[in-house]
């Protein structure tokens, strides 16, 4: 029986063994069968987008180099539009601005460069020490000469000066009774009762007495001059500055910045620095007594500030610079002038009279007739512009003087010169042309015309193209 069940569980186990190997062989050949297919299947087409379809892109870019040929022929066939006729065309009048040449006198001006100085600077010290007792002045405010500034503590002075007085009253005394005892000697010299070495002592004494009195009286009148000192007063005439010290501080004769400073203001002066070519034809006329105007203007060379007149010239030039100084000087009235300001100064040395003036913006500079000169265009009477070659004299401001080249009365272009020729038709506008006399004189010298010096002749022209 044990045998019988030990065969059955045999029997079980070799039929589960047998289905296991069947599964297996059919998994085997499955994976195997798997294989053999991805073996056998075809790969996929891997060339480039480019390669495969060369044709087409071709086809493309033929077409597209085709219509580009196609608009750049169509774009050269259009006819060119003529250029424009009438007033803003080519061959039309050209509108422009005028002037007219005038006789009158033009002004030689020296221009330069000035600083603003005051006849006086002072700086207030005092001349004791002592605390600063009071300070009578505001800051900004104009004083006159002898006008009280501050005070010093006066009371260790006066009793200074009450010492020398009673020090000298006592000297004094003692000398009334050494002159006294001097005639009682005399008399006995006389008399023979005393020796005359007696004498002779008390005239010593008498001498010494003397001379302790006039050294009390020195030192009575320096005290009495440091009392004085104890008021300190304004030296000159002017605008103060700002406080340097306060009120309560212990002051010295060697403080630096001192008290304050004073700067006279009316009247001022202007020191600048003309060119040393000009130093002679100064000189000459300030010996004949003239008086040489000057006028001073703003940083930008644009709004005149003050009038006034050379007051004088430095006796050396310097050689750094080839320049000389002078000196002028203003009212400052209205205090337009202050110190140490920067100022464009226009000094005149001469005027010019009948002298042909027009505009500084009708000159013009080039070679229209293939020789470099400067120009300007006139208008003729039948509304054309013609050259004229002109020799330029003194600017004066916006104005020039024409030595040669041009008449009193002839009209010259000012504006709208860069578009003619010579020849060429120009359109006027409607009022007449103004004269060039209607600019008042004196204004600052800008950049002046072309090709001229101020106060000066002018010399060859450079040869530069035209405007």
């Amino acid at each position: 029986m044990i045998e019988s069940g030990y065969s059955l569980r045999l029997a079980r186990m070799s039929s589960i063994g047998s289905a296991c190997h069947g599964m297996g062989s059919r998994i085997g050949e499955s994976v195997i069968n798997e294989q053999d297919l991805r073996t056998t299947t075809p790969a996929r087409d891997s060339k480039p987008f480019i390669i495969r379809h060369w044709k087409a892109l071709l086809v493309i870019l033929v077409l597209i180099a085709l219509l580009t040929a196609f608009a750049l022929y169509l774009r050269h066939k259009q006819p060119v539009a003529p250029p424009p006729r009438g007033r803003f065309g080519q061959n039309g009048p050209v509108a422009v601005a005028v002037a007219t040449v005038v006789s009158g006198d033009i002004r030689v001006e020296i221009p330069a460069l000035g600083t603003v100085t005051p006849l006086a600077t002072v700086t207030v010290r005092t001349q004791i020490s002592g605390t600063l007792q009071k300070v009578l002045f505001t800051e900004g405010q104009f004083v006159r000469e002898g006008q009280p500034l501050a005070q010093i503590d006066p009371r260790p002075y006066e009793a200074a000066v009450q010492q020398m007085q009673g020090n000298l009253k006592r000297d004094q005394a003692l000398l009334a009774d050494a002159k006294l005892d001097l005639t009682r000697y005399t008399n006995l010299v006389k008399e023979d009762s005393i020796a005359e070495q007696q004498l002779d002592t008390q005239k010593a004494l008498v001498d010494q007495y003397i001379g302790t009195i006039e050294s009390d009286e020195g030192q009575l009148n320096t005290a009495k001059v440091n009392l004085v000192y104890t008021h300190i007063v304004s030296p000159v005439t002017g605008r103060v500055g700002l406080r340097q010290v306060d009120q309560g501080n212990y002051v010295t004769p060697g403080d630096a910045n001192g008290i304050v400073l004073i700067n006279q203001l009316q009247p001022i002066t202007v020191i600048f620095a003309p060119p040393e070519d000009n130093v002679a034809t100064l000189m000459k006329r300030l010996h004949d007594g003239a008086t040489l105007t000057v006028e001073a203007f703003d940083r930008t060379n644009s709004n005149k500030i003050a009038d006034g007149k050379v007051l004088t010239i430095d006796n050396t030039i310097d050689v750094t610079t080839g320049t000389f100084k002078v000196r002028a000087i203003f009212p400052n009235t209205d205090n337009s002038l202050f110190p140490n300001q920067f100022v464009n100064i226009q000094l005149l040395q001469e005027v010019l009279s009948n002298q042909l003036i027009m505009p500084n913006a009708a000159v013009r500079r080039g070679a229209p007739n293939g020789v470099a000169t400067t120009f300007v265009y006139v208008v003729n009477a039948d509304n054309t512009a013609s050259v004229r070659p002109v020799t330029l004299g003194v600017v004066d401001g916006e104005r020039v003087a024409v030595t040669a080249g041009l008449k009193a009365g002839e009209v010259v272009v000012t504006e709208g010169g860069d578009r003619l020729r010579d020849g060429a038709p120009v359109l006027l506008p409607g009022p007449p042309p103004a004269p060039a006399a209607a600019q008042p004189s004196g204004k600052p010298s800008g950049a002046g015309a072309p090709g001229a010096k101020r106060g000066r002749q002018r010399g060859k022209p450079p040869g530069t193209p035209p405007q």
